[in-house]
Formats: structure tokens, C-alpha cells, sequence
């Protein structure tokens, strides 16, 4: 259902979100910095009481975050052989078997936002969010590193019962649930149709932000009867919320919430144009139900990414984009190259190749998952014919992801044309993060899609000029203004970008200065938190008329 509604009228209090990644807590992706950032912004600048509901997964120390646990719950409960003074059940049945999972809750208030961990057995035997791990596959050979949790449906389900049963537990009807991406796409379903929770929540609107609608992504189950079992919802919506043969979380919240994507640019691609093959056809799904996706341009926080002050990045020097002084970060690059040629030392990545210490060669930078989403084969396909052209050109990867990826750079940096001009740094790193961004001259992103993107606003921060393929989010770099774009994606047309980048290096570099503080002036006016949470405030009260009305 689409509403239109100029009605400022509505106040927003109270907003719940629900997601399964959240910053300095648990993260895979940038939904991790969304959520944070939203939700503090929310709190500080859009006078909300924000409240945050996630998983307490295994690799997390709930008391050394600062957590503590609540009085929440009624009976005495052992969770994963500990005994806790606060429980409750929540109903997760299978198909014939009624069934309960006990879950407790802790609590901690960060920056004015009062979040809450799920303790239950499901979560605490996981290592990493949304995958396996290394460790976890020498333990159990079927639990292949970086194969997706068998159980994550359930684990889906589960979250979002235990933040429906928290808040009629607290007594707080939230104005707003803040659903983020399909992990928590079913809850306005279950808070509209199961016996439950529908009458506790006959006011609270809902709003489902589709962080990737791409294929992999919408977290369906094929199993129908599973699904009606463990999420309690009547046949026929389950059948209703079907893509093609399967139940589809995206789907089935068209019905009882607002959906948003994070970007203009990308909802348009979803139901306007062929881009919408990746999902398997959601967004014309979603159109033929008469939904329009609504599009916001994920934010960013300036200060988190504040050059001036070097000790809190991890950075050698300061320095200062708006202002256009640099020194600081040619400091940083001369540190990084020098660890470099030292091989490290390195304490969560291992390297593959070195590069040359002279800093006044430009260097490019790539940080991020290797996968074809991504684009990392084109890129690797037009650093070959790059390196054969530009005696000058260095490279930087920092990530990990697909074995054939991985393979490929470490060949690459050990080839001929690689060898001393392309460094693999395998695996992350959050503070040799920051000293990739700081050191590079460009940043290359060659996505197939991306829905936002976020790291193109770091690099700017950082004054590291991103080269980016022009499409969904990323349209947001204008192209010899903030960055540098290419339309077709392929090799040919990034090393083109790439090549005319390094001729403005070589021979115009005030333009480089010019521009550097050009992107960094545009985050400020269009793209801090404080002026996107105007437009979530827009669509929360849009879902709060929706609740009303239904």
C-alpha cells in the first residue's frame, strides 16, 4: 500500500528497530553503520526514545560491552548451561511439534539509545552474524566458512518474536518498528495477523528498509509449512506472500508496512528498469501490488571519519580535507607503504605482494567483500591492461570473500606485471581500514548494483577520490565534480576512468585538491544523518496513518 500524506501533524515518540547487525556490536556489512547512525541521530537530533533489538551472538562479551541483564521475564531459565534469574518462552514451532526457545534479555544504553541483546542457544553458538567460520567448519565439515547458518530463518523468527514479546513485556507500544532488511521483514505480518500481538499493537506503525534486494538476500524458505509452523501466520498469508515458489519476507510486509530502499536511485533501478532480474523480480512484484518503494539516501557521520584528530582512525598524521590540507595525509601514505615493504606486522590480515615506498606514485585502493557483486573481476580484468599501460600505478585490496577472488589477487601479486605494484591484504581490519582510506589517491568501486553504498562517502572523508560504476547509490559521486563515473561496466571503462583520474594526478592537481574538498563540503549540506532522518521521520509518519487506517 502507498500513502502519500503531507500531514506533519503526526509525532513520532517512539521508535523500535530490529536488525541483526548494529555498529561497534555486530556487523558483516553497512547495514551495521545504518542502524547506528540512524538510530543516535534519531535520538540526539530528532528527540525520539529510540530502542534497538538484536542477537547476543557467540563472539560477543555482553558485560565487557557494558551490557547488563534486565528483569525482564518471569521464571528462572537455563540458556546454553547457564542458569538466568530472568526468562520468557517464545512460541517457535515446527511442523508437528509444538515447540518453546527460553531467551533473556540484556540491555545497555549507547549514546542515548537504549539497545537490548537476545540471549538465546540459537544465537550464542554463532561466531560470526550471518555465516560460518573457519572454525566452525574444522569443527563440523558441513558448516563451510562462509556458508550462511542453516538455521537462519529461525534465527529471523526467533529475533523478532522476542522484540514483539519485549515491548508487551515492558508495556511500550512503539510508535514506529524499524524493520531492517529482510532478517526483519516478517515482523509487521506477525504483528498485524497472530492473535498475540495484534490488539497490542493495533497503532504502531511499521517501516521494512531493504538494505539489498538482490538474490541471496530476501532470507525466503521454500518450505511453506515451516514457515506457516514457526512464524504463526495464518495459510493464506503465507501463500499471499509467496515469490514465485517461495515465501518471500519482502513480500509478504507489503501488505502491513512501508518499504523503503536506501537510495533513489536504486528503487527506481527495482521497478523501472531490467536491474530487477538480480532479485528475482521483487520490485515489479511489489509495483503489481500497487507498492512504490520509497527511496532514502543512507547518511553518513562526519565525525566518525574526522582526519584532524589522527589518534582516534589510527592514522599516523592529521589532516584536513575541507580545508585542502594534505600534508598530514602524505604522512600516512609514507607510513603505510614503509609497513608494507616490512610485510606488517599485521594482526587479522595476512599479505600477499608489496608495493614500491615512493609516495609520490598514485596509488588505488579497494576495501571491501570479494564477490562478484562487487565487481572485483572487472577490476582485476582492467588492472591487467593498466599495469601493462601506467609504468606508475600501484594497488591496494583489503577484504576477503570468494576463493576464486581471493586466488586471483594473490596471483596477480605475485605475476610479473603485479609483483611490487599490487598488495593483497586478506581478511579486516577496522583501523588498517582507515589507513588504506587515508593513503590512497582513488578509491575503486565497480559494483554490478549497490543499493547505497557508504564507503564511497569515506574515502571522500578521507580524501581518497572514489571512481565508481554510475548506479544505483552511487549515482551520488558527480563525475569530475566529487569523483569520477563510468557507465558500462566493464574493464574496458574503468581502466579509462582510471587512466583519465591519473592524468588529472599527474598534470593537474589542483583539480585533485578541488575536488577533494568539493565531496567533502557535499556531505555536509546533503548527506549527514541529521538532514536524512528527516526523511525516515516523513515515512515513520506515514506508517503510523497506514496502522490507523488498516
Amino acid at each position: 500500500m502507498e500513502i502519500d500524506t503531507g500531514d506533519n501533524q503526526v509525532q513520532v515518540r517512539s521508535v523500535w528497530m530490529v536488525t541483526r547487525e548494529y555498529d561497534k556490536l555486530a556487523g558483516a556489512g553497512g547495514v551495521k553503520d545504518v542502524c547506528r547512525q540512524l538510530a543516535e541521530a534519531l535520538a540526539v537530533y530528532g528527540g525520539c526514545k529510540v530502542r534497538v533489538v538484536l542477537p547476543r551472538y557467540g563472539f560477543m562479551d555482553p558485560v565487557g560491552l557494558g551490557f547488563s541483564l534486565t528483569d525482564v521475564g518471569g521464571r528462572n531459565g537455563r540458556i546454553g548451561g547457564r542458569r538466568y534469574a530472568h526468562t520468557f518462552d517464545v512460541d517457535m514451532h515446527y511442523v508437528g511439534e509444538e515447540r518453546r526457545e527460553a531467551v533473556a534479555i540484556w540491555q545497555a544504553e549507547i549514546n542515548g539509545v537504549l539497545i537490548f541483546l537476545v540471549e538465546a542457544d540459537r544465537f550464542a553458538t554463532k561466531r560470526a552474524v550471518y555465516t560460518y567460520t573457519e572454525e566452525d567448519e574444522q569443527e563440523v565439515a558441513w558448516q563451510r566458512r562462509g556458508g550462511g547458518h542453516f538455521d537462519y530463518f529461525a534465527m529471523n523468527i526467533l529475533l523478532q518474536k522476542a522484540a514483539l514479546d519485549l515491548m508487551i513485556l515492558l508495556g511500550e507500544q512503539a510508535d514506529v518498528v524499524h524493520c531492517h532488511d529482510g532478517h526483519a521483514a516478517i515482523l509487521p505480518a506477525v504483528m498485524r495477523e497472530v492473535g498475540g500481538y495484534r490488539h497490542f499493537f493495533r497503532r504502531s506503525g511499521a517501516l521494512v528498509t531493504i538494505h539489498n534486494a538482490g538474490q541471496g538476500y530476501h532470507q525466503e524458505v521454500s518450505d511453506l509449512a515451516f514457515a506457516r509452523a514457526i512464524t504463526g501466520l495464518p495459510t493464506r498469508v503465507i501463500t499471499r506472500g509467496r515469490l514465485g515458489e517461495s515465501f518471500d519476507p519482502f513480500i509478504v510486509a507489503a501488505d502491513y508496512a512501508i518499504l523503503n530502499t536506501v537510495s533513489e536511485q536504486y528503487g527506481r533501478e527495482l521497478q523501472q528498469t531490467a536491474e530487477d532480474s538480480r532479485t528475482g523480480w521483487l520490485g515489479h512484484a511489489l509495483l503489481g501490488r500497487g507498492v512504490t518503494l520509497a527511496g532514502v539516501t543512507n547518511g553518513i557521520d562526519p565525525a566518525s571519519f574526522d582526519t584532524t584528530a589522527p589518534e582516534t582512525l589510527g592514522l599516523t598524521a592529521g589532516y584536513n580535507v575541507a580545508r585542502g590540507d594534505f600534508a598530514g595525509k602524505e604522512e600516512c601514505k609514507r607510513a603505510l607503504l614503509a609497513t608494507i615493504a616490512a610485510s606488517g606486522p599485521w594482526e587479522r590480515v595476512r599479505q600477499y605482494g608489496v608495493l614500491d615506498v615512493t609516495p609520490e606514485r598514485p596509488l588505488g585502493t579497494f576495501i571491501g567483500r570479494l564477490t562478484s557483486q562487487k565487481g572485483v573481476d572487472i577490476l582485476i580484468q582492467a588492472l591487467h591492461a593498466l599495469l601493462s599501460n601506467d609504468p606508475s600505478l600501484q594497488f591496494l585490496f583489503l577484504g576477503s570473500g570468494a576463493f576464486e577472488f581471493e586466488e586471483a589477487l594473490q596471483q596477480l601479486s605475485a605475476s610479473d606485471l603485479g609483483q611490487g605494484r599490487v598488495c593483497f591484504l586478506k581478511g579486516y581490519d577496522a583501523i588498517l581500514a582507515n589507513k588504506v582510506y587515508a593513503s590512497g589517491d582513488f578509491f575503486v568501486i565497480p559494483s554490478r548494483y549497490e543499493p547505497c553504498g557508504l564507503t564511497d562517502y569515506i574515502a571522500q572523508l578521507f580524501g581518497n577520490l572514489p571512481i565508481v560504476h554510475r548506479v544505483g547509490g552511487l549515482v551520488k559521486v558527480l563525475d569530475g565534480e566529487t569523483g569520477f563515473t563510468y557507465s558500462e561496466n566493464t574493464p574496458e571503462q574503468l581502466a579509462e576512468a582510471l587512466a583519465g583520474a591519473l592524468r588529472l594526478y599527474r598534470h593537474h592537481p589542483h583539480a585533485l585538491r578541488t575536488m577533494r574538498m568539493a565531496a567533502v563540503e557535499r556531505i555536509w549540506h546533503l548527506h549527514t544523518w541529521e538532514k536524512v532522518m528527516e526523511s525516515y521521520l516523513h515515512l515513520y509518519r506515514q506508517a503510523m496513518i497506514q496502522a490507523r487506517e488498516q
